[in-house]
């Protein structure tokens, strides 16, 4: 409950400072902003190399077993390893502008370049969530990135722009620069103040086999729902100028207030499956599966027609043509709903063991919606894009769906009880 309000919070923040930026900036800045911030906030979470996820994994174990130096082992490597990694990548990234400064058009340039030298506390702000998130601090581990940021970023662009600097994605991004270092900061302190307090100081232990093991195809899975959540949008960037960009950034920011729902049922629900595998209760993890479909689903089918009875006028808040992308919301609905079916499948799948399954299946559903992308974009523009990414939502749910049946047993579906069949559930021995 503390993430879902947390995320309702987010959600009303987000889409503000959407509106004003939007209404600042036009069409034209704010589709560039749009576009370098995903680029930013994908590549960033990429750069963990699935270490955020990891830490929930182990972390509770590590902490039940008393290991508190595994702990503090776990914690610094996870912290190293994506700042290190965001680092290189920002590095490869100034070197593709350098090289290519010819190619990638003026307006793009000085965007890019600031949002390369976030990546790396991007990167840091994801990992201490999911270090917060295993130790069961919601609100620490939620509210830097989805309060915090997003109101400083709002606020340091309103000052800038008091104090005389110009309307543009530049200002945006160096606004987006300062608040995220801030907040990754602040988010550092507090998170290493409440590790002390609970796990001490002393000796640091390292299990980077198992680790990495786990880690590196997390990372794949991550990676391609990440980019799944945030391919169209990139596509788009590619295909078409920036005002469409803007139109549907728009509609799919919009009409993703409904997605709190689902982050917030993922943010609560991994740390109890690993806890409950670390029990072995069979019967207890079907029935929290079945329970985690639900209420993804009914919450998010009453705020998402909320949301599509009022598309028209929450769209012409952003301004007068981004009303155009109305339509655009209730096919990408559609898929956001077929999703909610299965609830959080995929953090079943991988709290269970089965990061390999869930890197093949992803990896089917984002060739089939960067396929569906690519050939819709040009014939139908916008419009290709939605159907291209609820499509994708509606293969990724069935997929979820069977994959979850044949693995665990588990009939992962918001419209039946949970059946644990004959499968093996391997929660027991998912550490060897």
């Amino acid at each position: 409950m503390v993430a879902f309000l947390i995320r309702i919070g987010s959600a009303a923040i987000a889409f503000l400072a959407q509106i004003i930026q939007a209404r600042l900036m036009g069409e034209f800045e704010y589709g560039i902003f749009a576009f370098v911030w995903v680029l930013v906030v994908v590549f960033g979470n990429l750069s963990c190399l699935g270490f955020h996820t990891a830490v929930i994994r182990f972390l509770p174990q590590h902490r039940s077993r008393g290991e508190h130096e595994f702990v503090r082992g776990l914690n610094s490597t996870a912290r190293v390893i994506a700042m290190a990694s965001a680092s290189v990548l920002a590095g490869f990234g100034l070197l593709f502008l350098e090289v290519f400064d010819q190619v990638v058009p003026d307006y793009w340039m000085v965007p890019v370049f600031l949002g390369l030298f976030t990546l790396p506390m991007i990167a840091l702000g994801d990992v201490l969530d999911g270090t917060a998130r295993a130790n069961g601090w919601i609100f620490t581990a939620l509210s830097p990135t989805f309060i915090i940021r997003p109101l400083l970023i709002l606020g340091f662009m309103l000052l800038a722009i008091w104090l005389g600097e110009e309307r543009t994605a530049r200002t945006a991004m160096i606004a987006a620069l300062v608040a995220t270092y801030l907040t990754s900061l602040f988010q550092f302190i507090r998170v290493s103040v409440k590790l002390r307090a609970r796990f001490g100081t002393g000796r640091r232990t390292l299990a980077l086999a198992p680790w990495l093991r786990f880690s590196l195809p997390l990372f794949l899975v991550d990676g391609i729902g990440f980019l799944l959540t945030n391919s169209d949008v990139v596509v788009v960037g590619l295909y078409l100028p920036p005002d469409q960009v803007a139109i549907y950034f728009a509609a799919a920011k919009t009409i993703a207030l409904v997605q709190f729902v689902y982050f917030s049922v993922k943010a609560a629900a991994a740390p109890r499956f690993s806890a409950i595998m670390a029990r072995g209760d069979t019967q207890e993890l079907a029935s929290f599966a079945g329970e985690a479909a639900r209420w993804s689903f009914w919450p998010a089918l009453i705020v998402g027609l909320s949301v599509l009875a009022l598309g028209q006028f929450l769209l012409g808040l952003f301004g007068p043509n981004f009303t155009n992308g109305h339509p655009l919301m209730l096919i990408l609905f559609l898929g956001i709903l077929a999703k909610a079916t299965v609830g959080p499948g995929e953090v079943l799948l991988n709290m269970a063991g089965r990061q390999t399954l869930c890197v093949t299946l992803y990896a089917i559903i984002l060739t089939a919606n960067i396929c569906l992308n690519i050939t819709l974009i040009p014939l139908y523009g916008l419009y290709g894009a939605a159907s291209a990414t609820a499509g994708a939502m509606v293969l990724e749910a069935i997929l979820l769906h069977l994959a979850v049946r044949k693995t665990l047993g588990i009939r992962l579906f918001a419209f039946a009880s949970p059946i644990v069949g004959s499968a093996r559930h391997e929660g027991q021995d998912h550490n060897g």
